[in-house]
C-alpha cells in the first residue's frame, strides 16, 4: 500500500500506476443485495436459472454500478491519504463498460494517477480506474474517478 501525506508525494505519482488492490470476490449475496438497495431486480442479475437457461453469459452478473460503488473501498486498499481534513468522491468521467463480470468473480482495481492539482488549497487528483476481472485479458471497465483533498 502507498502512504500519501501531501500534495507533493500526491503529484511525485502523477502518470505512474500507483498500485493494484487485492482480489475481491463479488457473489450473489452481495448481488441481491445491491438489487435490494437499488431496486433493480432485473432477472439477469438476480435470477440464477434463467441467467443460465436464456442470458447470455450463463450465469447472473454484477450490475455494473455495483462493480462501480466498489471504487472508494479498492481504492483503500491501494493508497492511504493521509494528513487530510476533507476528502470528497468529485465525480467519474469517460468510464466504459468493457465486460460483463459474472457471479463469483474476482475483481481488483488498477489505478493510475493522471493528474494532481492545486486549486488554490484544493487538491484535484484524476486517477485512471481500471477494474479487472481474474483470468480474463479485457477489463471490466476503465474511467476516471475524481477525487478533492484538503490537506492540513
Amino acid at each position: 500500500m502507498i502512504i500519501i501525506h501531501n500534495f507533493n508525494e500526491y503529484k511525485s505519482f502523477e502518470g505512474q500506476i500507483i498500485g493494484t488492490s487485492p482480489w475481491y470476490l463479488i457473489d450473489q449475496n452481495q448481488i441481491n443485495l445491491f438489487a435490494d438497495a437499488t431496486l433493480d431486480h432485473q432477472w439477469i442479475h438476480t435470477d440464477k436459472q434463467r441467467s443460465e437457461d436464456e442470458g447470455p453469459f450463463g450465469s447472473t452478473i454484477a450490475h455494473g454500478y455495483l462493480t462501480l460503488s466498489l471504487i472508494p473501498f479498492l481504492w483503500k486498499q491501494i493508497a492511504n491519504v493521509r494528513n487530510v481534513k476533507m476528502e470528497i468522491n468529485y465525480g467519474i468521467e469517460n468510464f466504459k463498460f468493457g465486460q460483463a463480470v459474472p457471479v463469483n468473480s474476482e475483481v481488483r482495481l488498477q489505478a493510475t494517477v493522471r493528474s494532481v492539482n492545486d486549486l488554490k488549497g484544493t487538491i484535484k487528483v484524476i486517477i485512471e480506474a481500471r477494474l479487472l476481472i481474474r483470468n480474463q485479458v479485457k477489463p471490466a471497465y476503465i474511467g476516471d474517478v475524481i477525487f478533492l483533498y484538503q490537506f492540513l
